[in-house]
């Protein structure tokens, strides 16, 4: 079979698409998907670069997110059969993430534990499922699950044209809320615009800020009004201080990762002053993908998706996501012609 594999930390550089990879076998309980679907998060990235306290067993297929269909079925499955749709929950509570501690989804089959299965509704597409479990997953138990975002909010979204970010845009229009999308371009932003953000700022001709407040007014110690209600920010690093300015009284700030640095110059005033509420979220359930699902498959939401690409072409994708070049997710088809 084709598969994308990593042999040990570098750049997109040291990924190798070998044409004739061992196909594997199902363990009992395990399935053997034929992948239909895999797409890029910027997990990827940290995986290939390294990450601090996290060990990768050489050589590694990539790729979190896995959507197939059942091929064969290993010794004592039941519950699951041969030609189901699927998508693969990334988290196996032995083996730890797939695409990071086992082979993932860069390749045109897989083995996965039959528990982590999720049916594919018939109106969701294998590519927009793909898009899904990492960053859609992420962001709607951030979004959704900790209840931080009410009708009427102002948020505003931090990296809003990436994965997480476009689905956080997309689930905090549907809680009501006023959603205003930080990005770095115009084109970025005019599409977020039409994905549903009623506004944007970009970051690199406004100190988004300052932006906030001559749009929204001065935050006030004693009074709830001015800044915004809600700050989306998994960027991190020199982002998080500005964030803190942004904030009205009793503001939160939601955060789910650190892109750009996970050890920021921090000001504890602004989280006394002004009331301030930072709120961690880590991960997703199956109710998050059952969720996402069900909104798919009622075109209640539709997953953005920057580009579709054959498997030889991955690693192109994959640079696309470092340079932050995508709106939305990058999805391979493993079994695509180039």
């Amino acid at each position: 079979m084709r598969a994308l594999t990593l042999g040990g930390h570098g750049t997109i550089d040291s990924l190798r698409l070998v044409d004739d990879y061992a196909r594997p076998e199902p363990s009992a309980g395990q399935v053997l998907l034929r992948v239909t679907a895999s797409s890029f998060n910027y997990h990827d990235i940290f995986t290939i670069r390294g990450m601090p306290g996290i060990t990768i067993p050489f050589p590694i297929i990539i790729g979190l997110d896995v959507v197939g269909v059942v091929e064969e079925l290993g010794a004592g499955v039941t519950g699951r059969r041969r030609g189901e749709r699927v998508m693969v929950h990334p988290t196996d509570p032995l083996r730890g993430l797939i695409g990071e501690m086992y082979d993932g989804g860069m390749a045109q089959y897989a083995t996965v534990d039959a528990g982590l299965l999720i049916p594919l509704p018939d109106a969701v597409t294998d590519v927009q499922a793909a898009a899904l479990p990492i960053a859609y997953g992420t962001a709607h138990r951030m979004i959704v699950g900790k209840g931080a975002v009410h009708p009427g909010d102002k948020v505003l979204i931090l990296g809003a044209s990436g994965g997480v970010g476009t689905a956080s845009v997309l689930l905090a229009k549907r809680l009501g809320a006023h959603v205003v999308a930080a990005v770095g371009t115009e084109e970025k932003g005019k599409r977020m615009l039409e994905i549903g953000a009623d506004e944007y700022v970009n970051y690199r001709e406004h100190a988004f800020d300052r932006w906030v407040r001559e749009r929204f007014g001065k935050p006030g110690r004693l009074r709830a009004d001015g800044g915004v209600d809600v700050v989306v920010n998994f960027t991190g690093g020199d982002t998080w201080q500005p964030t803190l300015r942004c904030l009205k009284r009793g503001g939160r700030i939601l955060t789910c990762g650190a892109t750009a640095g996970f050890d920021p110059v921090e000001d504890l005033r602004y989280i006394w002053s002004f009331e301030l509420q930072v709120i961690g979220s880590n991960g997703f359930a199956t109710e998050d993908f059952t969720a996402l699902l069900d909104m798919v498959a009622s075109g209640a939401m539709a997953p953005l998706i920057d580009d579709v690409l054959p498997l030889d072409r991955a690693a192109e994708g994959l640079r696309r996501v470092e340079d932050r070049e995508v709106i939305g997710k990058i999805v391979i088809d493993p079994w695509a012609a180039s």
